[in-house]
């Protein structure tokens, strides 16, 4: 077998076997920078110094990019076959947290950690780091790692829940990237998979039951662990079986029966494969369990409430979103308690495009998932904020609103009266809601405006412009600055970004003291109401909030501060953030509720950072007037 000097090499192979691409396609699909082209060539070399005696060449043509010349086809496609068998050692950090996983799962005696360091080269230190991202990710499956002396370390937790970790570590393998597919091979053959698809496919369709390829593909992972697993006399016992529906056992039994195995039948086996089906195939609510159902209504009522009480939106009398939230909780609780994992392809965009609602949905599911002791996905609160968010939008239309405005004066109703004449003349556009009193003021919901406007300072909280009874025209032009946002990316700096609020941490640091140090700062500034730091950990404990290209935005549950900021950290040697991520440029969002909508837009700034790679050039700033300046030019 033929081992490639890097594991990007293969991914290399893989881009160019298809199709010619350009050198930015390559760059794109290897994740490395389309700033500089030497990363690009040198792999491209030493890919050509090793296929050269095995049959095939890269060759670069103006305009076309790379293109793959097979001059010996027989040879190179055995030069394929070995170098995608070859189990390769792991060489990052993210490699050997899907190894060691798989190892632990699968272990039939304990694990030492000074052995794996030795068979890989690699220092006791490095191991300890890596199994503490190990833990995090266990731990999403109720699943712990415990040590004995002379023993090693062990997985601990019910074997549904190893079941569930391994499909799940198998799909995103299989579907990412090939380079731990070593080891997965010989435990659970790809031969094996496509057997069993096959015939699972025949005998769902002969009930009249319709499943999708990914829905086929994840029950066929299932099998193939589950047969691994009895393979080892680790069989289903004492599983709670209340959500299979008994109308889909003797189905799951004939899928059982496909499984080569000397294994008797056990009634535990044959019900988790019937959630595991009803699970993946189509919509069907009459395949739900009335404690499931009753589950739903009960949550459902939750998120709507929390909604309404922590956010101005009230869509709780909202027939069609009740239906369909209910449909969609009724199945996920079944999953959810059965570890059933899934997987939503537009999730990235989700949480791109929509991080308002995603934010929102994330928070009402928060107390839910403490008090029942679940765990949701990234993949099924973006399946929630599909459902929710259209049930806002349809009842609000926030993203388009008009801006609003109240409006008091204490000259008399005349004067404001025509005060708000020539605002209402400037601006037509702009909703305008007037204050007789300051007492009637106290009963207004000013989260529903973006500003106050007055003749005379007033102590509220919300934005408020003090104007004349008859407002220059500067102060005119003023009122239309503060209201009709400005969401260009400089605009966006300029408000949300501060010198005070900027930290270069030159010295290594970890998270977690990086966290207290910075939101003990906003706490104690004022900045951010008590409880800022304690929310924030307890959203990254939730879903990491990397955002990608080096780039991590921390955040709270619900919404802390005074007025919306950010705080920003520049952080060159770069910070772990676990699952074999470094941030090195953080950015500690502080939302307000008075001004959350308009502070969205920030979103779009840091997606367009990541887009251009900035991470780490930004955080070799060390000033916020570099920072700011080096941003400037870059996104010009």
């Amino acid at each position: 077998m033929y081992k490639l000097s890097h594991p990007r090499l293969i991914h290399l192979l893989d881009a160019v076997s298809g199709s010619p691409l350009t050198q930015d396609e390559l760059a794109q699909r290897l994740n490395v920078s389309t700033r500089t082209t030497r990363t690009i060539r040198t792999d491209v070399a030493l890919l050509n110094n090793v296929m050269v005696n095995h049959g095939a060449h890269l060759l670069h043509q103006r305009g076309n990019g790379y293109q793959l010349n097979i001059y010996n086809p027989s040879m190179f496609e055995r030069f394929v076959s070995m170098v995608h068998n070859t189990v390769t050692i792991p060489r990052t950090s993210k490699e050997r947290i899907v190894q060691i996983q798989i190892m632990l799962l699968t272990a039939e005696q304990g694990i030492k950690i000074d052995q794996l360091a030795e068979t890989w080269n690699l220092s006791r230190t490095v191991i300890q780091n890596d199994m503490a991202e190990v833990r995090v990710q266990l731990a999403t499956f109720s699943l712990s790692v415990g040590s004995r002396p002379r023993i090693g370390m062990m997985i601990q937790g019910t074997e549904k829940a190893i079941r569930a970790c391994l499909t799940h570590l198998i799909y995103t393998e299989q579907k990412e990237t090939k380079q731990a597919l070593g080891l997965i091979e010989n435990l659970f053959p790809e031969k094996s998979q496509q057997t069993f698809s096959a015939r699972f496919r025949e005998i769902l369709i002969s009930h009249k039951l319709y499943i999708s390829d990914s829905g086929l593909h994840w029950l066929t992972l299932y099998a193939v662990v589950t047969l691994q697993r009895l393979a080892r006399g680790k069989a289903l016992m004492g599983s709670d079986t209340e959500d299979a529906h008994k109308t889909l056992i003797p189905i799951a039994s004939e899928l059982f029966l496909v499984l080569p195995t000397t294994s008797p039948d056990n009634y535990q086996e044959i019900a988790a494969f019937a959630i595991q089906i009803q699970a993946r195939i189509a919509t069907n609510h009459t395949l739900l369990s009335q404690q499931s159902q009753q589950e739903a209504s009960k949550l459902m009522n939750h998120i709507l409430e929390y909604i309404h009480q922590h956010y101005p939106y009230d869509v709780r009398s909202d027939a069609l979103l009740r239906r369909d939230l209910h449909r969609h909780l009724s199945q996920m609780i079944v999953r959810v308690k059965n570890y059933v994992v899934t997987v939503n392809p537009l999730l990235e965009h989700i949480k791109r495009h929509y991080p308002l609602i995603y934010s929102i949905t994330l928070a009402a599911m928060a107390e839910w998932m403490k008090e029942k002791n679940y765990w949701l996905t990234q993949h099924e609160i973006a399946y929630l904020v599909i459902h929710i968010g259209v049930g806002i939008e349809r009842n609000y239309d926030f993203i388009a609103r008009s801006p609003r405005a109240l409006l008091y004066s204490d000259a008399g109703n005349a004067i404001t009266l025509g005060l708000e004449a020539i605002i209402r003349r400037q601006y037509p556009q702009l909703e305008v809601e007037r204050i007789c009193s300051l007492e009637s003021l106290k009963d207004v919901d000013t989260s529903q405006s973006d500003i106050l406007i007055t003749t005379e300072l007033i102590n509220v909280p919300i934005e408020s412009l003090v104007v004349d009874p008859f407002p220059t025209q500067h102060q005119l032009e003023e009122i239309g600055r503060r209201i009709f946002v400005d969401r260009t990316h400089f605009f966006l700096l300029d408000k949300y970004f501060s010198e005070s609020n900027f930290l270069y941490v030159e010295e290594t640091i970890e998270q977690q003291h990086l966290f207290k140090k910075v939101c003990d700062y906003m706490e104690s500034k004022g900045l951010v109401e008590n409880g800022y730091g304690i929310s924030l950990q307890e959203r990254e404990s939730l879903v990491s909030t990397m955002m990608g290209e080096y780039i991590a935005v921390p955040h709270s549950i619900e919404l802390f501060a005074k007025r919306s900021m950010v705080y920003t950290v520049a952080a060159p040697r770069g910070i772990e953030w676990g699952n074999g991520d470094k941030a090195h440029l953080v950015f500690f969002l502080a939302m307000s509720k008075h001004d959350y909508e308009q502070a969205m837009g920030l979103y779009d700034l840091f997606q367009l950072l990541i887009k251009n790679k900035l991470g780490k050039s930004l955080s070799q700033c060390k000033t916020f007037e570099s920072f700011k300046e080096r941003a400037y030019s870059e996104l010009c």
